[in-house]
Order: structure tokens, then sequence, then C-alpha cells
């Protein structure tokens, strides 16, 4: 078992590790998304017609760097949230393939595991989810730390879009599976190695990049209505940023009120209210991540491998004394 936790813990750091690279690269692009996605509000009345409004008033507000607004809260969110999908990822499709025998795991089994994988995961970060979309929809020069923004609210109000967070682990789901998938039928032809101590194999940057894109394109297309409700019921109050006169009602909080919402001031098409957006953020930062991910695993995995050589070599000189 040592050593399948190492290789998990191997594929988990890697995986943070690309996630928090992405991000940090990514993250003006983020914060004009989740800014365009959380207004629920009648054409007529949108602050945002465009995503490139949002970029426009920054800089007309010589507000730039508030486009960094809530990194630092988003970096911790999206280190922890890779490490433990990841891991459990990585955990249960070892341990699957080790009870029942098989030499992979199917599709099916796959989105199982992916999907418990992405629930443990949102239950842990999910006040950090929630922290991180009302800093990024604050008003520019306006956003609140860590501390201040979850204490500010009930502790349930932390976790808030949990119920749709749970949902979306459908999400990392088909994202993964739909990459493994593609990933194991491009290796396919290889040589597979058969030393105990060789390296799992991997793709190569560009083929990795590829691939990431693909998959995640395809997850983002499936669950986009659900990705537009949960940043609505996350986003920071109107009257946080506006005026009170200038206010919309108050958003509801709840799923079926948040879809009535949207429904009613947009239409249907409002549930993929900035689709386009979605799917250029989330692919560019999948895709660089799981191609940061395949570059540093074999690297990680070697330093695993030293560390648990170590670990032994040290016990043993213990028991020696």
């Amino acid at each position: 078992m040592s050593s399948v936790d190492f290789e998990s813990l191997s594929e988990a750091t890697s995986g943070a590790i690309g996630a928090l690279l992405s991000t940090t690269i990514l993250y003006p692009l983020d914060t004009c998304k989740t800014k365009y996605q959380a207004e629920a509000r009648s054409k007529d009345t949108q602050k945002y017609r465009y995503l490139s409004d949002v970029l426009l008033e920054a800089i007309s507000k010589r507000q730039i760097l508030s486009l960094y607004q809530g990194l630092g809260t988003k970096n911790l969110q999206s280190f922890i949230a890779q490490f433990i999908y990841f891991y459990g990822y990585s955990y249960f499709k070892r341990l699957y393939i080790q009870k029942t025998g098989n030499k992979s795991i199917g599709t099916k089994a796959n989105l199982i595991v992916a999907a418990a994988a992405g629930a443990l995961t949102s239950f842990v970060i999910q006040p950090l989810d929630t922290a991180s979309s009302r800093m990024q929809t604050s008003a520019f020069g306006k956003s609140k730390g860590l501390w201040e923004t979850l204490s500010k609210g009930s502790w349930s109000e932390a976790f808030d879009g949990l119920g749709i967070s749970l949902l979306l682990t459908s999400n990392p789901a088909i994202q993964y599976t739909v990459f493994d998938q593609l990933k194991s039928r491009l290796l396919k032809g290889q040589h597979n190695k058969t030393n105990t101590g060789s390296s799992p194999e991997s793709l190569s940057a560009a083929s990795a990049f590829a691939l990431g894109a693909v998959s995640k394109s395809i997850a983002t297309c499936l669950t986009y209505p659900a990705i537009r409700c949960k940043v609505v019921i996350q986003a920071a109050e109107a009257n946080e940023n506006e005026t009170k006169e200038a206010a919309p009602p108050k958003a509801p909080k709840t799923i079926s009120g948040t879809i009535y919402a949207i429904w009613k001031g947009e239409g249907i098409f409002g549930f993929f209210k900035g689709l386009q957006a979605q799917i250029l953020k989330t692919v560019l930062s999948s895709a660089l991540l799981l191609m940061i991910k395949e570059k540093i695993t074999k690297t990680t995995w070697v330093l695993m491998i030293a560390i648990q050589r170590y670990l032994f070599l040290t016990r043993g000189r213990l028991k020696s004394k």
C-alpha cells in the first residue's frame, strides 16, 4: 500500500502545483468572467453587456490591480482542492484496480471514482470557494480579506452553493474521465515499461494541453447552466457594489430562486450567459494545469520514491541501534 500512497501523493502534489500556476496566470480573465456571470438582471439594466466591459471599467477607474482581488484566496482554494481531488481520484482509482484485479478502469467506474473525489473536495473547500467568488464580484478596490469576508455572514452562508457544487462534481468527473480515456488511447501503442521501479508514462506538453482543452470543453458545455447559477448564488450582494438607487433586487440564495431570477430576467439564453468566457478561461486553465502536471509528475514521482527509500533506510538504522 505504501507504493500506492506515494504514487497518489505524487499525482496530488503535481496537480496542486499545476493548479496554482494556471490560476495565477489566468486570474484577471477569471475575475472578468466571474463579475460578468454574476449579473442576473434584464438586458435593459445590465451593467456589463460584454465581457470586455468589465476590463474597461477597471481601466476607467484606474483599478487594474483590482483584477487580482482575491488571488490569495483563489490560490489557496485551488491548491487545496486539486491536492485533495487528485489524491482521492488517483488513490480510489488504484484501489479499484487492486480490488477488481482489472488492468484498467472502465468509463462508468471512472465517472463514479471522479465524482466521489469531487464530492469530498467540495465539502472541504466550499467556504474558500464562496469567499473567492464574493471577493471577485465585489466592486473594484472594495474587496475585503478572507477572514472578514467569511466572518461577515453566518457559517451557513459560507456554504452557499454547496448543493450546486456537489452537482458540479460531474464536471471534473466528465473532464478527467474523457482525459484519461483519450490519454490511454494515445499511449496504447507505446512500449509499456515492465520494471517495478519504472516511472509512469506521461504525455508531451502539447498532447496534454490539447487533451486537456478538449476534455474541459466537453465538461463545461454539459454543466454550464449549473455553473452560472452557482456564480449568481455566491456573488457579493449588490448593495456592497452599487448605490441603493442603482442596486437591483437581492437575488435569492436558493437554487430554485436563482433559476427563476435568471429565467425571468434573461430568458432561457440567460443560463448560457458567459459560456464563451467560461470555456476560454476554464479550457486554458485546465489545459495549462494538465500540461504542467504531466511534465512534473515524473519528477515528483522520483522525489517521492527517494523520500520513501530515505525513510526506509532511516527506520532500518534506528532499529539496528
